[in-house]
């Protein structure tokens, strides 16, 4: 690679002066700029960053682990995330662990070695060893859609339980009384708080659920659910989802099989991504502000990497249902 010391010989300065140029060009005289910076396009000289920010002690580069980038939600925290970085002059690497454990581990050992200023994590599992190892390297993290464990870190989470209840008792209201739950992995903290929700808000109602653990939380996922559900004797006639990627796979296969939604079939889901209001049958779901998620980790994180270090925080924000034409017809 092309180092300052060859731009320096080939445009006859120090390396002082090609330093100023890359980094205070303000305070070199216009035609040694215009020179240095003639040999820097030629030569394809590219400044080493990563000795900079270690000579500085700070990297202005930020760390972002999610579950699936393939879901709308986590590119909105990603959006989020971004925007608060940029405000502040940092940028963010954005990783995505597909739920897979070993891949968390070796994301996160990437984000140790590259020495970034912090981590903005949704974990597989928040007691898996790829964190307690991570943990041990000293690299600050904060985080995201899921409560920390006691005071180990400040987190930015959704109260799931709350978001479960939301979407039992609309269907409850709109006279359901035999519900399905389409869940995703039970590994997920937050798919075992939208169920318990739910539980919460059918006790005692008299209505009868039935619980399916999809492999994923995608949409081919939510498509094997619709089929099972389809199957099903007595069929219910509501299905709420943990997430709306499960909600969408369940709606084609529906009207795939000729079932009509709403009048045989409701279908409430999660997260209430874009694709959820543009679906053939707009989708009633519970919302989730991943945005304001995304922007409020990543500001505390800058704060906790500050020279002011404030205590860690748990911020949780309250879902919101969004109703549409999915569940409409009242029973």
């Amino acid at each position: 690679m092309v180092g300052i010391k060859d731009v320096a010989k080939r445009a006859g300065v120090s390396i002082g002066t090609v330093s100023n140029v890359v980094n205070r060009p303000h305070v070199v005289a216009a035609a040694t700029r215009s020179r240095v910076l003639s040999v820097i396009e030629e030569l394809g000289y590219v400044r080493d960053e990563s000795a900079r920010q270690l000579r500085a002690g700070r990297s202005r580069v930020m760390g972002l682990l999610v579950l699936d980038l393939g879901n709308p939600f986590f590119v909105d925290v990603a959006r989020g995330a971004e925007q608060a970085a940029h405000a502040e002059g940092l940028n963010i690497i954005t990783c995505n662990s597909g739920q897979r454990s070993e891949l968390e581990a070796s994301y996160l050992a990437m984000f140790a070695e590259q020495r970034v200023r912090g981590v903005l994590l949704s974990p597989v599992a928040t007691s898996g060893e790829a964190l307690r190892t991570f943990r041990r390297t000293g690299t600050p993290y904060v985080f995201v859609d899921r409560k920390a464990p006691a005071s180990e870190a400040s987190s930015v989470s959704v109260d799931d339980v709350a978001g479960g209840a939301l979407g039992g008792r609309h269907l409850l209201e709109t006279g359901h009384r035999r519900i399905a739950f389409v869940n995703g992995p039970a590994i997920l903290t937050q798919c075992r708080d939208r169920e318990q929700g739910l539980r919460n808000a059918l006790a005692g109602s008299g209505a009868e659920l039935t619980v399916l653990e999809a492999i994923g939380l995608d949409v081919s996922s939510g498509r094997d659910a619709g089929a099972r559900l389809l199957g099903a004797s007595p069929r219910p006639t509501a299905v709420f989802c943990a997430n709306d990627l499960l909600a969408l796979g369940v709606l084609q296969a529906m009207v795939g099989a000729g079932v009509r939604v709403p009048d045989e079939m409701a279908i409430v889901g999660y997260d209430d991504i874009e694709f959820a209001g543009a679906a053939a049958v707009p989708l009633t779901s519970v919302r989730q502000p991943a945005r304001r998620l995304g922007r409020t980790a990543a500001e505390l994180l800058l704060a906790e990497t500050s020279d002011t270090k404030p205590e860690r925080r748990a911020v949780v924000f309250t879902p919101e249902l969004v109703v549409r034409e999915s569940t409409r017809v009242r029973r």
